[in-house]
């Protein structure tokens, strides 16, 4: 069965820090550009960093850029996103997701990703 799993949320306070797992099972995850979306309450859900198939391909929304950081770890087949400094705008439920590999990680992220989605992992920045 092919499957993203997402885990490492929680809840923290604002200038923590936090690092969401994206596991994959049923197919090898290096061969796909791979996102982390964000839902925040009562919204949509919008990129926040993306990571393509070449080296240096990472792709940062503004509000995440200097903060977080987008890597994989090609022998657990898993992506991480690092994320420092948090602030309570950055609470929500954080999906990843695969874009195919002939695009780069700015499309994934600005455009957005298709098929269904995850379960999602909580991250709550709050005093």
């Amino acid at each position: 069965q092919v499957q993203l799993v997402e885990s490492g949320g929680g809840s923290v306070q604002p200038g923590g820090s936090l690092r969401p797992s994206c596991a994959a099972s049923g197919f090898t995850l290096d061969r796909f550009v791979i996102g982390w979306f964000r839902q925040a309450p009562g919204k949509g859900r919008q990129g926040v960093s993306c990571i393509g198939r070449r080296d240096g391909d990472a792709y940062y929304a503004d509000s995440a850029r200097g903060r977080f950081t987008i890597s994989r770890d090609n022998a657990k087949n898993t992506v991480y996103l690092q994320m420092n400094s948090l602030k309570p705008e950055d609470t929500g439920v954080y999906y990843c997701a695969p874009g195919p590999p002939t695009i780069d990680a700015e499309r994934l992220c600005v455009g957005g990703a298709e098929g269904s989605w995850g379960q999602g992992t909580q991250v709550i920045v709050s005093s």
